[in-house]
C-alpha cells in the first residue's frame, strides 16, 4: 500500500492561504481607493467652493486691508501711530527680477510648478519637525501665504491651515502665476507699517521698488519670515544679516551665479528715515518687535499701552544733546525696580541713525563689569570693609595696571571699587574664579558670550546697555531680579483686552545683604571715587565705565526710585579722545536724573543691612580669609590714607565734600533670626 502524498494534501491549504491574502489584499486596496476617491471628491468640492467664492482680480487690487497700532506712553499720551502704508501698485512687468527671484528663492523654491501647496515641502516640514520633537519648519506656499494674507487669519489651528489650503489651491485655478506673485508683492507686510514692495522700498530706501538691486531686494524679501523682527526699523544688522542668508540661498537654487553672490554688497545698502519722527521711536521699535510674541492680532486696530514716562524721555533726550562729542553716538535707558522701561534714547538723532545702541549693540563694559567680581567676593564672605591689596599682579603673560601704572598697596574693598582699582579686581576675580564670575553676570541676566580670559574680570567680554542696567537694577531691588519690559497692555479698538501685564513672581539672585554691601560700595564710587561727575545732590549709587583706548564710557547708578545707565562711544569703535565713564556719560547721566527726579522727595538708600554672622567655611583659610584680616596677607605694607584721585588725576578736585556716613553696628545673628520669624509669620 502507498504512502499518502502529503503534497497533495498541502497544496489546497497553500492556495487556500493565497487566495485569502490575495483577497485581503485586493480589499485593503479597493478600501484605500475609495476613501483615495472619496477625499479628492471633497477636495475637489472644497475647491471649488473656494473658487466660486473668490473676487475678481481686479477687487483684490482695490480691497487693501492693514492693521493700525497706536503706541501710548503710561499716562495715554499718543507716541506713535503705526498704520498700513501702500506705495504704487506695481504690475509683474515693473517688478525688478531681483526681486521676484529672491521672493521665490527664500519663501518658495518650487512656486513655478506646484498647484498651490507643496507636497515636497510638506513632507520635508513633517520630517523635520517629528525629528526636533516640535514645530520648527513650516510649509506655506507663496499662494498659501497670500490666502492667509487676504482671507484668513492669522490662527496656528488645523482648520485655518486647511481652509489655507483649499483656498491655494482654488487661487492657482483661478488666476496665472504672474497675477499670484503681482498680488503678494504688491500686498504682503514687510514691517514698519509698510505693505507691499513699493511701500517698503519707500519706507527703507526712499524711493520705488522699481529700481531695486539684488542686495535691497534680498533685504526686502528676507522680512516676509518675521516682519517686526528683521525690519531696518526695528535691527539694521539683523536685517542685513537675513538678507545675506537669502543671497546664499539664490546662489544655491542657481538663479545667481557665485559672482553675483559675491558682488551683492548687503553691508553698503544704506536706509532712511522720516524726518519727522522723534527720538520716542527707539522705544516704539522696540516695542514693536515684542508685540509678535504677545498677540497673533493682525486685522483689528489696537492700542499699545506702554511703560514710558513722558517726562523722563524729554529728560533722556535733554541729557543727550547736552553732552554732544564729535563722531560720537549715545545711549540712555532707565527703568524702574520692577522692571519698567520708562526712558529709551538709542542715539542721538533717529533720523539719521536707527540704529538702536540701548538695545542692540554690543560692547565692552569696562570697570562697569566690576559689579560680578565683587558680588562673588561679598558672597564668599568678604565685606565693604575687608581689607584688600593694590599691587602688581600677573596671570601668565597677562599683567593689568591702573590707568596711570601706580599701585596704593592695602586698602579697603570699599575703596577699590569706588577707586575701580584694576589690580583689586582682577585678584579677587582670580581667588575666586572666573567662571563664578560669569556665572554671576548670567545670573543676574546677561546672555551674550562671555570670555573665559582673565581679561573678563575688567569687561573683556561684550554686552548690551540694557543688560549690564538691569543687572544693577537689581541691586536696587535688593537682589530680586528685574526684567525690563515696556508693554502694559494690548487692547482692540473695540475695547477687547489682548494682552494684560501681570506681574511675575519674584526671583530672588541675591541675599539682601549682598545688595546692600554692593549699594554700600557703588555709593562710595559716586560720593568719593571715580563717579562723583554724576552727583545731583541726592542718596546715589552708580559705577563707571571706560574700555581700553577710550573707545567705550559708561555710567550706570541708581536712586531708590530710578535706575540709568549710558553709554558714549563711537559705532566703528574707534578711540575718543578724553572719554571715559567718570566724565561725558556721568554728566550724561546726572542731566537725565536732576530733570526725571524733579519734585520727587528724597529717600535713602538700602546699604544699611546688617551681615549674618555665618561661620567661615572649611576652606575659608585657604582663601586666605579671616574675620577682620586681609584678603592678600603676603604684602607687608600697611594700610595708609588714599587720595580719591590718586588713580585718575582727571577726577575733578573741587567735586563738593561729602558728609561722612555712620558705621556699621556691630554684626550679631540677629538678622538671621529676625529673618527666620518673619518668614515663618508669612502666610502661604
Amino acid at each position: 500500500m502507498n504512502p499518502p502524498n502529503n503534497k497533495h494534501r498541502t497544496a489546497p491549504r497553500r492556495r487556500r492561504q493565497r487566495s485569502l491574502a490575495g483577497r485581503l489584499a485586493i480589499g485593503i486596496f479597493g478600501w484605500g481607493a475609495a476613501f483615495a476617491l472619496v477625499a479628492v471628491l471633497g477636495i475637489a468640492v472644497a475647491v471649488a467652493f473656494s473658487l466660486a467664492s473668490l473676487p475678481s482680480y481686479q477687487e483684490l487690487m482695490k480691497s487693501p486691508q492693514g492693521q493700525s497700532v497706536v503706541i501710548r506712553a503710561a499716562d495715554g499720551t499718543e507716541l506713535v501711530t503705526v498704520g498700513p502704508g501702500y506705495g504704487r501698485w506695481l504690475t509683474y512687468d515693473e517688478i525688478p527680477s531681483a526681486m521676484i527671484e529672491a521672493m521665490k528663492a527664500v519663501e518658495d523654491r518650487r512656486f513655478d510648478w506646484h498647484p498651490g501647496v507643496d507636497p515636497i515641502g510638506i513632507a520635508r516640514a513633517v520630517k523635520v519637525n517629528i525629528q526636533a520633537g516640535r514645530t520648527v519648519q513650516g510649509a506655506s506656499t507663496i499662494t498659501q501665504q497670500l490666502a492667509r494674507n487676504l482671507f484668513l487669519t492669522s490662527a496656528r489651528t488645523y482648520g485655518r491651515k486647511l481652509r489655507e489650503a483649499m483656498l491655494a489651491l482654488a487661487i492657482e485655478r483661478k488666476f496665472t502665476k504672474q497675477q499670484i506673485l503681482e498680488l503678494y508683492l504688491n500686498r504682503v507686510y514687510f514691517g514698519g507699517g509698510a505693505y507691499g514692495i513699493d511701500a517698503a522700498s519707500r519706507k527703507f530706501y526712499g524711493k520705488s521698488a522699481t529700481s531695486l538691486d539684488l542686495p535691497q531686494s534680498a533685504i526686502i524679501a528676507g522680512l516676509v519670515k518675521a516682519p517686526s523682527r528683521y525690519a531696518p526699523t526695528a535691527d539694521p544688522e539683523r536685517a542685513r544679516a537675513r538678507a545675506k542668508v537669502v543671497i546664499v540661498t539664490m546662489r544655491e537654487s542657481g538663479v545667481i551665479t557665485a559672482a553675483e553672490a559675491a558682488a551683492a554688497d548687503v553691508d553698503g545698502v544704506r536706509f532712511v528715515v522720516d524726518r519727522d519722527q522723534g527720538d520716542v521711536r527707539y522705544f516704539t521699535d522696540w516695542v514693536l518687535t515684542q508685540m509678535e510674541t504677545l498677540t497673533d492680532e493682525a486685522v483689528q486696530p489696537i492700542e499699545v499701552m506702554t511703560s514710558l514716562n513722558t517726562r523722563h524721555q524729554a529728560a533722556a533726550e535733554i541729557a543727550v544733546k547736552a553732552q554732544p562729542l564729535a563722531g560720537t553716538q549715545a545711549a540712555i535707558i532707565a527703568m524702574q525696580q520692577d522692571g519698567a522701561v520708562t526712558a529709551m534714547v538709542g542715539g542721538r538723532d533717529y533720523a539719521t541713525s536707527i540704529y538702536n545702541r540701548a538695545v542692540v549693540a554690543r560692547r565692552q563694559p569696562g570697570s562697569l563689569w566690576k559689579l560680578f567680581d565683587y558680588l562673588v567676593a561679598l558672597e564668599e564672605g568678604m565685606t565693604p570693609d575687608s581689607i584688600v591689596v593694590d599691587e602688581p599682579i600677573r596671570i601668565g603673560n597677562w599683567s593689568p595696571r591702573n590707568s596711570n601704572g601706580r599701585f596704593l598697596g592695602p586698602m579697603t574693598m570699599r575703596d577699590a571699587f569706588a577707586l575701580s582699582v584694576n589690580s583689586v579686581a582682577v585678584r579677587v576675580a582670580q581667588r575666586f574664579g572666573f567662571d563664578s564670575v560669569a556665572s554671576m553676570a548670567r545670573r543676574l541676566g546677561i546672555t551674550t558670550p562671555i570670555s573665559s580670559q582673565p581679561a573678563m574680570a575688567l569687561g573683556a567680554s561684550e554686552t548690551t546697555l540694557i543688560e549690564m542696567t538691569a543687572a544693577y537694577a537689581a541691586i536696587a531691588a535688593q537682589g530680586v531680579e528685574v526684567r525690563p519690559w515696556a508693554i502694559q497692555s494690548i487692547t482692540t479698538a473695540g475695547g477687547e483686552i489682548l494682552y494684560n501685564r501681570e506681574p511675575p513672581t519674584p526671583r530672588i539672585l541675591l541675599a539682601p545683604f549682598v545688595s546692600s554691601h554692593m549699594t554700600d560700595m557703588m555709593r562710595a564710587a559716586v560720593e568719593s571715587g571715580t563717579g562723583r561727575a554724576a552727583q545731583i545732590g541726592r542718596p546715589l549709587a552708580g559705577k563707571t565705565g571706560t574700555t581700553s583706548s577710550n573707545r567705550d564710557g559708561w555710567f550706570i547708578g541708581f536712586t531708590p526710585e530710578l535706575i540709568a545707565g549710558v553709554w558714549i562711544g563711537r559705532d566703528d569703535a574707534r578711540a575718543v579722545r578724553g572719554l571715559a565713564g567718570g566724565q561725558a556719560p556721568a554728566r550724561v547721566f546726572a542731566g537725565f536724573m536732576s530733570r526725571a527726579l524733579t519734585g520727587v522727595a528724597h529717600s535713602d538708600l538700602e546699604d544699611q543691612v546688617e551681615t549674618p554672622a555665618f561661620g567661615l567655611e572649611p576652606d575659608a583659610e585657604a582663601y586666605g580669609i579671616t574675620p577682620g584680616g586681609e584678603l592678600f596677607p603676603e604684602s607687608g605694607a600697611g594700610p595708609g590714607a588714599l587720595d580719591p584721585g590718586a588713580l585718575d588725576p582727571g577726577l575733578a578736585p573741587e567735586a563738593p565734600a561729602t558728609a561722612a556716613r555712620p558705621g556699621h553696628a556691630p554684626l550679631t545673628d540677629g538678622w538671621l533670626e529676625e529673618a527666620t520669624r518673619e518668614a515663618a509669620a508669612a502666610p502661604d
